[in-house]
């Protein structure tokens, strides 16, 4: 599993920097994904290479969690002991790879992604703790994200994008948005992108500060 190098994705502005000695001391150990720089510099492209590693099933559930997290919380100092409860509710990484079997395989669909979404804040499906919709979007745009196709990409949508989209991007509240909220902000991302021929995530990073 490599990263493509030197590749920065447009709208991205700088890497996240973390202490990597932290976050693997603190994390269980078969959780921890190869492939990360040692550095403590992650770009979007080395999450995304873990996230193809998943897909092909050579990186487990808790590893792309992981992977997600570390870039999610950056140099964050809960961030792995939050990290760390989240991936002790799933010690099998069932729940994660079951709500992600719907856009783990081929592009997904507004369906699959509705159904991803619902899993992840659903206590009987895939709910996990310290794990909600700011953070849970992240780990479907690393997965389900198809660059070069066009239409509606999986996003994130966390308190920062939600805090300065437009009206007519659906979203309504601050925190605890629902499936349909998320879904129209997709649409309205599908269409901005299109209109300035543009990547969807460009239009997400360009709102949320990159």
């Amino acid at each position: 599993m490599q990263a493509t190098e030197g590749v920065v994705l447009p709208g991205e502005r700088a890497p996240v920097r973390v202490n990597m000695d932290r976050w693997r001391a603190g994390l269980p150990r078969n959780a921890w994904p190869g492939g990360l720089p040692p550095t403590g510099e992650i770009w979007r492209r080395d999450v995304f290479a873990v996230a193809e590693a998943y897909r092909s099933g050579t990186v487990s559930p808790r590893q792309l969690l992981t992977a997600v997290l570390v870039w999610a919380y950056g140099p964050i100092g809960y961030g792995p002991w939050r990290a760390t409860r989240s991936l002790d509710a799933d010690p099998n990484g069932k729940r994660l790879a079951y709500a992600l079997e719907e856009v783990a395989t081929a592009a997904p669909d507004e369906a699959a992604l509705r159904t991803a979404y619902r899993r992840f804040g659903n206590p009987d499906d895939a709910r996990l703790p310290w794990l909600g919709p700011g953070l849970f979007t992240k780990v479907l745009y690393f997965v389900g994200y198809r660059r070069g196709v066009g239409g509606v990409q999986p996003l994130i949508l966390d308190r920062v994008v939600a805090g300065v989209l437009p009206a007519e991007a659906g979203v309504g509240r601050r925190n605890g948005w629902s499936s349909e909220e998320w879904l129209a902000y997709l649409r309205w991302a599908a269409e901005q992108a299109r209109v300035r021929a543009v990547e969807a995530d460009e239009v997400e990073m360009t709102v949320g500060g990159g």
